[in-house]
């Protein structure tokens, strides 16, 4: 693997850990939603992750900010993909605590982080 300097940033370690929650979390979700909503969140919790990567390589600050605006944006979708599965009774506010805090931080890094460009 690359050792590039995305890595050594807390908010991509954070945003790693948050994919691992997502991925734990949607394996107890109804197996007909393996294709659905289960397919759905995971892709948005590696969207952060990757929009972050990419973002932080680019060289133009209007790139990196666009990157972190994508990022932030797939976190919000998590949100709100969560509140769905919650409606839908796959899972209750409790069994979500940890990620629930791992996205609001997430959130917010990644917000600090586009500030400075």
């Amino acid at each position: 693997m690359l050792n590039l300097n995305h890595k050594k940033l807390d908010v991509w370690k954070l945003s790693v850990e948050l994919v691992k929650e997502v991925y734990r979390i949607t394996n107890d979700f109804p197996k007909e939603e393996q294709y659905g909503l289960v397919s759905q969140l995971r892709r948005a919790a590696v969207s952060v992750v990757s929009n972050l990567s990419e973002g932080v390589s680019r060289n133009s600050k209007l790139e990196i900010k666009r990157f972190l605006q994508i990022a932030r944006s797939s976190a919000v979708e998590i949100d709100t993909q969560f509140e769905i599965a919650v409606k839908l009774n796959f899972i209750t506010f409790n069994e979500i605590a940890v990620m629930d805090e791992l996205l609001n931080h997430t959130f917010a890094m990644i917000t600090n982080l586009m500030k400075k460009y």
